[in-house]
Order: structure tokens, then C-alpha cells, then sequence
């Protein structure tokens, strides 16, 4: 195949300002990711938007179309860094491991990791990448989509309107919604009556309980990922919030509430119950579920797991024999300079196992040795699946989950224990997950390059230069959001205990602060003296995957896993897979979500399919139904963006205490249900106002 911009043309490609605009974008769609993982258990494919802007702004500065590659290649990898560190630094929190997250130690730990993985996916990629991009049974869907923006652009089309526009509405309306000005939420318990139940025989029950009612979450960005995903997939993910809030905590709630609660409990009781009941004993059955659909998952793509790991061995031989004439667009970085970096990977894994996390020399080698092995499989696996069906709908959770489970059992045969064997584990996992992220990610990339005439070895470069700035940042978003919800929630239970002239908190452990001491805790310490229900793992940051990390780290290695629950789990998951659901492990994400968080999902997905309904109804043809699919994804990815950048800047007011709020107590929640009602509008109207002509040439599909 003819590149767009042949061999023996040199165009400017590795320039400053491409590298810059790429570097800025990393930061940005990477922490806009984490924000959104972490919330909603979801992150959206970085490249559409990173090939939309970069392409903008290299245009604006009459740059070249390779510039514009180089932007959008240096720009999604920090997406694909941000996925590996949400489903497995906060592990590090929620296991215990980390009980004050935000600490020079950690912030170095974590960086480490992160680099390590992205140096050892892009080292693989490198020695794997002209066998695997040149294949012909490979069509990466989604790098031909991005080449072909990149070549609609370069014959004058654009779409920064609708991204950076909606990016402006998200933005302003999580502003409205964090500084007060109405209510965001709205949520009643509506109680059952009081009654006894006859058992067997002369065994009776006495029964109470109710339902917890709420409102969809005002958020556009949940929205834009429930327009993304489509009218099925929100269902799917809705139907786990239906299952958990409107099943499993009604009825464990029924026969508990009669001996936790007293006669005539409020309001307040009763909704902390319900949360309760959820957080402790529905959310480890949905992690029992997450296990089995993500082995489902992987069991349905054994033939291309088999197949991929059939080719990784023969494709690194090829690789590696240099038996072909390389010319500008098929020269990759030396040999001698991959097998470096795959030895910095391992150097680094072993330090941060021998010397962070306190095991032994010998057990810091298996773990180095067991990175690479995993890092080199999970790499060629993730460029083939993404090769396949593109990197949106990599099963990066899945494939992380195999190596947390094989790293786990190596420890436990080494005979480790304790908070170091998880420590490892998590340490394993999260090198393995960034690698499998960044390899996938970048191999999409490369195709992208391939198609349109980039010189690999300077993406690859570009890809480092990404990685390395990624690795060092995106702990930032992460400590802030972490630290930050739990300023926010220690605020607002100090001023509920103010209320109620309460003058002195006991701890957990017994110890007395008076509140004055308590404004002055550090965060992780505020959480455990006021008992806070937040930072990872709480209702605002749900951070599912990492939930599971660690609770199976520390099943394995320490065997403190919650069985009973997990096995009633890991059997729903057995019959959502009888019943043919067709994503289990979305179904048990959505039972580990708050209800709010999946119904705003929900009806992001049927506006999409109001999208499409109407569209059929004007009788639009392929290319016009293209252009609205386009715009649309377009609006929702500026929607998640918005709410996300604006989220994580006060987020970083609460971390340092800024007060922001205007009103205390906000009502009209009437306000929010226009709110909703105008982003439905919006991204129905918006997209099918901009369909185009009827003889107008079909435009490359970007809804991956």
C-alpha cells in the first residue's frame, strides 16, 4: 500500500510544536480519563479526539499532515496510561496498602510503575510492530477511521466546533452543579410497611424496609459515555444499577433493617443503611461478577488470544532478524535500543518489588521476569485484539486481571505473605496493565502512521517523550481527586456534627479530636477518625476495576477474601452468561456503581438512540447517518472533557479547602431536570442539523 505521503518524501514531522501540542494533550485526555474511570468505571478511546485537535492547531500553524500524525500519536498515549494506572494505583488505597495515598514515596512508586509499563509496551511494539501493521487480516478499524480524518482535514474538513463547543457546555454546567447554584441530585426512601413473615414451622421474621429512589447524576459527561456506548451497552449497564437498587438492597435490607434500626428511624437511617447494605455486601457480589464476565470475556476471544500468542513468538523472530530493506517508513528504533529498554522495564520492576515493597532479592527477580513474560504476551495480545476491533473495546481489564491472578499465585508458592505479597502483586499488575494499554494503544497509532506516511521510529520516540511526561503527572489527578472528596466529605460532616453541637469525635480506635483538630488531619487520617465513606472505592469515586484488584490480591495472597459473597457473585455472573447477556461484566460494573452514575448512562444511550431513530425517520443515507454519528461522538467526547477538566480543577479547590459554594443547601432540583432535558436536545438536534447533503461523500466513521 502507497502511504499519503510517500517514502522518499520528507516532510516536517518530529517538530517542537507538534510535540508539544501532543505532550499537552496527553496530560489533558489522560487526566480527563482517569477522572471518568475512576467515576464511572469507563474511559473513552483518546484518538478521534486527539486527531481533531491536534489537527486544528497544526492547520492553524500551517504545519504538515505528519505533524499533525505526530501530535495525535504523542496526544492518545497518555489515555492509555491513565487506563493502566485507574484499574490499579487506587488498589494501592483500597487494599490498605497506602493508607495515607498522597506521599513523596508513593507519588515516586507510582510514576516508576507507570513508566515502566509504558517503556515495556513500547518496546515490544517496536520489535513487533512492522510484522503485526503490515498484516493483512489485521484491518484496525479505528486507524483507518483516524488516517482518513487526518486526510479529510487535509482537504479542508473539520469538526473542532462541535468538540470544543461542547467541551464549554460540560464545562460550565459541572461548574453550576459544583459551586451549588442548584440541586444535583435528588434521592427518597420510600419505606415498606412493618410485618411479620411466617418461616417453617413456628419460626417467625419480623421485616422491614423500602426503596432507595434517585435521580440520574447532572452530568454530562456520564451522558456523553452512555451517548458513546449506544442505546444496548447503557441498557446492559443500567440493568446492573436496576438489579442492585432495586433488588438485592431492598431485600437484604427487609430482613436486616429490624435489628439495626431502631423504632421509628428517619429519613437519614435509612438511606445510610441502604448504602451500606450496598457497599459491603452488593458490591463484593458485583465484584464476583466482574471475575467471571471478564473470564467470559476472554474465554469468547480464545481463538484470537491462541492466535496471538501463536504469532507474538514467530512475529518477534521476524522481527528480530532483520531480514528486510527499511526505508523512512519502516524504520523502527535499533535493536540494540529496544533490548535496552525491555532491561530498564525489568531493572525498575525489580527495585520497586526488593526495595518499595520489602520482598526478597529472589522474589524481586520471578517479579521482573514474570513482567517481562506477561508484559511481551499481554502486548502482542492487545495490538492483535485492537488490530481486530480497535483499541475502544480492548479487554485491558480482563488481561490485567490474568496477570494479577497468575502474579498472585507465583507469590503465594514463593511463600510470600502479608501486605508485601499484595504489594508486589498490585506492583506486577499495574507494570503489565500500563504495558498492555500503552501497546494496544500505540499499535494503533503506528497503523495510523503507516497509512499516512509517519516514520515509526520518531513516533516511537514521541511515544517515550508521552509516557515519560504521563508517568510523572497523572498521579496528580489521581491524588487530587482521592484526597480531594475526602476534604469534601470531611467538610460537610464537620458542619453536619457544628449543627448538632457535637464538640468531640471519637475515632475508630478509640482516640478523642475535637473538631478544630480534625480541620487540621491530614486527609487519609480525616477519613478514618470521621469514618468518611470516601476518596477510591467510595460512592463519588467508585473505581470498580481497582476494587477488584485489590480485593483479589488480597484474597489470594493473604486469604481475606470475602468467599461467600464472591461465589453468589461468581454464580450471577454464571447465569447472566446461561441467559446470554451479552456483557456480563458490564451488568456487575453497573451493580458497582451508584444508581445515579448508571441512569445518567442510561439516557445518554437513549438519546443516541432517539439520534438514530429520527434519523431513519428523515430518510438519511450512509454518508448523512455517518456525519451525524461523527458529530455526535464529537459532542460527547467535548461533554466528557468539559465535566472532567472542570471536575478535577475543584477538586483541586477542595484538596487545598478553597471555598466555592454559594448556596449551603441548594434546592430546585426542577433546574437540573431542564439541565437534562437541554443536553438531550443538544445532542439530538446539534448532529442532525449538521448531517450534510444527500450527494455528499461519505466521511470516515469515528464512532469506534
Amino acid at each position: 500500500m502507497q502511504p499519503f505521503v510517500p517514502s522518499d518524501q520528507n516532510l516536517r514531522e518530529f517538530s517542537l510544536r507538534a510535540v508539544l501540542i501532543g505532550l499537552v494533550m496527553a496530560v489533558v485526555l489522560g487526566s480527563a480519563n482517569a477522572y471518568l474511570g475512576l467515576k464511572a468505571g469507563m474511559t473513552i478511546a483518546a484518538t478521534y479526539p486527539a486527531a481533531v485537535i491536534g489537527m486544528a492547531l497544526i492547520k492553524l500553524m500551517k504545519g504538515t499532515i505528519l505533524e499533525e500524525n505526530m501530535a495525535r500519536t504523542v496526544g492518545s498515549i497518555g489515555e492509555s496510561v491513565a487506563a493502566g494506572a485507574i484499574f490499579t494505583i487506587p488498589a494501592f488505597a483500597i487494599s490498605g496498602i497506602w493508607p495515607k495515598f498522597f506521599t513523596a514515596g508513593n507519588y515516586v512508586t507510582s510514576a516508576l510503575i507507570m513508566f515502566a509499563g509504558g517503556v515495556l509496551g513500547i518496546m515490544f511494539v517496536a520489535l513487533l510492530r512492522r510484522v503485526m501493521v503490515e498484516d493483512a487480516e489485521l484491518p484496525y478499524p479505528e486507524s483507518v477511521a483516524a488516517a482518513e480524518i487526518h486526510k479529510a482535514g487535509a482537504r479542508g474538513g473539520s469538526g473542532t466546533k462541535f468538540l470544543f463547543g461542547a467541551m464549554g457546555i460540560g464545562a460550565g454546567i459541572q461548574a453550576l452543579v459544583q459551586i451549588s447554584v442548584f440541586a444535583s441530585t435528588w434521592e427518597k426512601f420510600v419505606a415498606f410497611k412493618t410485618t411479620t413473615i411466617n418461616l417453617v414451622g413456628t419460626w417467625k421474621a419480623k421485616v422491614a424496609g423500602g426503596m432507595l429512589l434517585s435521580s440520574p447524576g447532572i452530568s454530562p459527561a456520564y451522558m456523553g459515555v452512555g451517548y458513546i456506548i449506544g442505546p444496548k451497552l447503557g441498557a446492559l449497564n443500567f440493568s446492573g444499577g436496576i438489579i442492585a437498587w432495586g433488588l438485592l438492597v431492598p431485600i437484604i435490607t427487609y430482613f436486616l433493617a429490624p435489628g439495626v434500626l431502631p423504632e421509628g428511624a428517619s429519613q437519614g437511617d435509612w438511606i445510610a443503611l441502604s448504602y451500606s447494605v450496598w457497599k459491603f455486601i452488593v458490591r463484593p457480589i458485583a465484584i464476583g461478577g466482574m471475575l467471571v464476565g471478564a473470564g467470559f470475556t476472554l474465554f469468547k476471544m480464545r481463538k484470537s488470544l491462541a492466535t496471538g500468542l501463536t504469532r507474538s513468538v514467530s512475529d518477534m523472530k521476524k522481527a528480530a532478524s532483520g531480514e528486510h530493506v527499511v526505508d523512512r517508513v519502516n524504520k523502527d528504533l535499533p535493536f540494540t535500543n529496544v533490548l535496552f529498554g525491555l532491561g530498564f522495564a525489568a531493572l525498575v520492576t525489580f527495585f520497586i518489588t526488593w526495595r518499595i515493597f520489602q520482598v526478597s532479592p529472589l522474589v524481586s527477580f520471578v517479579a521482573a521476569l514474570v513482567v517481562v513474560i506477561l508484559g511481551f504476551f499481554f502486548a502482542a495480545i492487545s495490538g492483535y485484539l485492537v488490530g481486530i476491533m480497535g483499541s475502544s473495546n480492548n479487554p485491558i481489564s480482563g488481561l490485567t486481571l490474568t496477570a494479577l491472578v497468575i502474579t498472585a499465585l507465583v507469590m503465594v508458592l514463593l511463600g510470600v505473605k502479608g501486605k508485601e505479597g499484595v504489594a508486589a502483586v498490585l506492583g506486577v499488575a499495574a507494570v503489565v496493565c500500563v504495558s498492555a494499554a500503552v501497546a494496544g494503544e500505540m499499535l494503533q497509532d503506528l497503523k495510523a502512521g503507516h497509512i499516512l506516511g509517519g516514520t515509526p521510529w520518531r513516533m516511537e520516540m514521541g511515544d517515550l517523550i508521552g509516557v515519560a511526561l504521563a508517568s510523572v503527572v497523572l498521579f496528580i489527578p489521581l491524588m487530587v481527586l482521592h484526597e480531594g472528596d475526602i476534604s469534601a466529605q470531611g467538610t460537610k460532616r464537620i458542619a453536619e456534627l457544628t449543627a448538632q453541637q457535637v464538640q468531640v469525635v471519637t475515632a475508630p480506635d478509640g482516640q478523642t479530636y475535637t473538631l478544630d483538630q480534625v480541620k487540621q488531619l491530614p486527609a487519609d487520617q480525616k477519613k478514618a477518625v470521621l469514618s468518611l465513606d470516601a476518596g477510591f472505592g467510595s460512592k463519588q469515586l467508585a473505581a470498580p476495576q481497582a476494587g477488584l484488584m485489590a480485593l483479589l490480591s488480597k484474597g489470594i495472597v493473604e486469604g481475606k477474601m470475602a468467599w461467600p459473597l464472591i461465589i453468589v457473585g461468581m454464580m450471577m455472573g454464571l447465569a447472566f452468561i446461561l441467559m446470554q447477556v451479552k456483557s456480563p461484566m458490564l451488568v456487575s460494573v453497573g451493580m458497582y456503581l451508584p444508581l445515579e452514575t448508571t441512569f445518567a448512562i442510561f439516557l445518554g444511550g437513549l438519546i443516541k438512540g432517539a439520534v438514530e431513530m429520527f434519523g431513519a425517520k428523515r430518510g438519511l443515507n450512509e454518508a448523512q447517518k455517518v456525519r451525524v454519528e461523527n458529530n455526535g461522538v464529537l459532542l460527547a467526547a467535548g461533554l466528557i472533557a468539559g465535566e472532567a477538566l472542570v471536575g478535577l480543577l475543584f477538586a483541586s479547590f477542595a484538596f487545598f479547602e478553597v471555598k466555592y459554594k454559594i448556596f449551603a443547601d441548594p434546592g430546585m432540583f426542577w433546574i437540573s431536570l431542564l439541565i437534562l432535558a437541554g443536553i438531550a436536545v443538544y445532542l439530538v438536534k446539534v448532529p442532525l442539523a449538521n448531517a450534510g447533503e444527500a450527494d455528499e461523500p461519505a466521511p470516515p466513521s469515528a464512532n469506534f
